[in-house]
């Protein structure tokens, strides 16, 4: 008989979800009883959490999952004028300050995992790398890293990261809406546009998908309604129950990860981990400190913009605050970007110094 962690543990599949759904709701009311930002995403992320880690074992389907991350990209992209790559390009000096601060401050701490042998291999690397937690997680593995502990290190640094931006943006912002939605719950429907924008966001994410574009799920449809929009091709038409049902795909997708064997194994390195995860933040917090010195950039923005969190999670917290959005999502991107491409050369190149200094074998590294 199953013991009380284990009390999700055989039950059929719709008593899990119905588990997961009110729990959803319960905690998704505490935290907008609390005026938390972004409330509909941190419910049901730590609802998951705690029905994965009592014997659950639902999983969000990986279409499901595509469909949540087109809706949210359409969101951002609905924000954000075509102006926003110009901006890049006329602001470049401030966002290599802070793109290349914060894969500084991730190389930094990797290494120094690395040398104190807290974690195997190349892993501390890879899981403190500020990119894409999915993509670094399947890249890792094709470079020598453990691949569980690059997964429990990502998750962990992106529920971290939302709690810490959620908790700065209450405080900085206390008017700011609760939910993000940006509009009404049940609102008239425009069933021409509703139609059109899910045209847009289901089939630009599930064609990026194909063509194996990393974080293309979101970047696709984002980068699709920016364009469109700019040229009065589309006018997005996103409900405020369309928005908090992706919010909570996207919540109960990472929450589900966590299962008890994953953290059981993770559980003798946990104080490292942890205590890098908040190093890591601490550091890109000096790196936003950076951005308000010199670039006069207000301190939630530079804040947000130098999250090392996934960007959609970071971009549905900015969207429910008084930030610049273009800013922040600009960064977030292209640091992205940039992550996908120079993680697997960071990776070997810090491998042979190491080698090459004598502090650690081959084997572990390679």
């Amino acid at each position: 008989m199953s013991d009380a962690s284990d009390w999700l543990h055989g039950r059929a599949g719709p008593a899990q979800w119905s588990a997961l759904a009110v729990l959803s709701l319960l905690l998704i009311s505490i935290a907008t009883a609390a005026r938390l930002p972004a409330a509909a995403i941190i419910g049901p992320l730590i609802a998951a959490m705690v029905v994965a880690t009592y014997g659950g074992r639902i999983r969000v389907p990986d279409r499901l999952f595509v469909v949540a991350q087109g809706i949210v990209g359409c969101l951002i992209g609905s924000s954000i004028p075509l102006a926003v790559f110009a901006d890049l390009g006329r602001d470049w000096p401030l966002h290599a300050l802070g793109i290349g601060g914060v894969m500084l401050a991730a190389s930094i701490i990797g290494i120094a995992l690395t040398r104190l042998s807290a974690l195997p291999g190349t892993t501390a690397i890879w899981g403190i790398s500020p990119g894409g937690s999915t993509p670094m997680i399947l890249m890792s593995e094709a470079y020598g890293a453990d691949a569980r502990l690059v997964a429990v290190m990502q998750m962990l640094r992106v529920i971290c990261v939302i709690a810490a931006a959620a908790v700065v943006a209450r405080v900085s912002s206390p008017t700011a809406a609760i939910a993000a939605t940006g509009s009404a719950w049940l609102p008239p429907i425009a069933w021409g546009a509703f139609l059109a924008t899910l045209v847009v966001a289901i089939g630009s994410a599930f064609l990026a998908v194909r063509l194996l574009i990393p974080a293309g799920a979101m970047l696709a449809p984002l980068g699709m309604t920016v364009m469109l929009h700019e040229f009065g091709w589309l006018t997005p038409a996103l409900p405020g129950w369309l928005l908090a049902a992706s919010y909570a795909i996207v919540g109960w997708t990472v929450g589900l990860r966590f299962t008890r064997p994953l953290l059981l194994h993770a559980f003798q390195l946990l104080p490292s981990i942890l205590a890098s995860i908040l190093a890591l933040i601490v550091l890109c917090s000096g790196v936003a400190w950076l951005l308000v010195m010199v670039g006069g950039i207000d301190p939630l923005t530079a804040f947000l913009a130098t999250s090392p969190g996934g960007a959609d999670t970071v971009a549905i917290i900015a969207a429910s605050t008084n930030v610049d959005l273009h800013f922040v999502v600009t960064m977030q991107t292209a640091r992205m970007v940039i992550a996908l491409v120079a993680s697997p050369f960071l990776s070997r190149m810090l491998a042979r110094r190491e080698i090459a200094s004598g502090r650690v074998n081959a084997r572990a590294l390679l």
